[in-house]
């Protein structure tokens, strides 16, 4: 299984005066089997954290480490394929295909990464448990946010990830929703023996948390 560690990550922005330190000696590690919450206000760097956790972000000082081996020392080759069999996003937009319908995004999916994404049985229980399975030939203009929401979710589980990063997951569900999406990233993570890593501002989740983390103003601190 996958493991992420952060070593003293500083990220900057700009130049000069107008250099912003959006992160500051930021170390941070997320295990298989843990679900973890980092919480704090807007513009604390919590999306930017996740981004580089992701790769999708290089810092500027500091290492990030996969499995022993600095990030690094990867081809860009093969830091995209980390990303793309590794990592599951779940971004506060959605990024929804606007011309796919729900069961068309998933077929996407398998367009994309061919090999080890989710049973058929698993997935249809899946479906079962986010509340989708009657909205698989609806197109994304056709859904509430929080339908949308729950697709975005879907489908970053139905690639098989063994790290999933969320971006505020939970913020377009009703009480009942968020505890269903509580239950299934506690769930992933403790008994397929996921890492789940959630930036958020919901204190509902607290309740499903392993670790929870706070960033302000950059600066990262364990809460529990």
């Amino acid at each position: 299984m996958t493991t992420l560690v952060l070593n003293h990550i500083d990220k900057n922005f700009g130049s000069g005066q107008n250099q912003m330190l959006a992160l500051k000696d930021v170390s941070f590690k997320t295990e298989p089997g843990e679900l973890t919450l980092i919480i704090g206000p807007s513009g604390s760097g919590k999306s930017t954290l996740l981004t580089i956790l992701g790769g999708l972000q290089t810092p500027s000082s500091g290492e990030m480490i996969m499995n022993n081996q600095n990030i690094e020392h990867l081809t860009r080759r093969d830091r995209e394929k980390f990303r793309l069999n590794e990592i599951g996003f779940i971004l506060q937009s959605y990024n929804l295909v606007p011309y796919l319908t729900v069961a068309e995004q998933f077929k996407l999916v398998d367009h994309v990464k061919k090999q080890h994404n989710l049973a058929p049985s698993t997935f249809a229980q899946l479906l079962t448990q986010l509340g989708l399975q009657n909205l698989l030939s609806q197109y994304p203009n056709e859904l509430s946010g929080g339908q949308a929401q729950r697709v975005a979710i879907a489908r970053a589980l139905y690639a098989n990830p063994s790290i999933i990063l969320a971006d505020e997951p939970t913020a377009a569900l009703d009480s009942d929703r968020v505890i269903q999406v509580g239950q299934l990233f506690q769930d992933i993570a403790h008994q397929q023996h996921k890492a789940v890593v959630a930036v958020t501002h919901d204190i509902r989740l607290k309740a499903y948390a392993d670790h929870i983390f706070e960033l302000v103003d950059g600066q990262l601190s364990q809460l529990q």
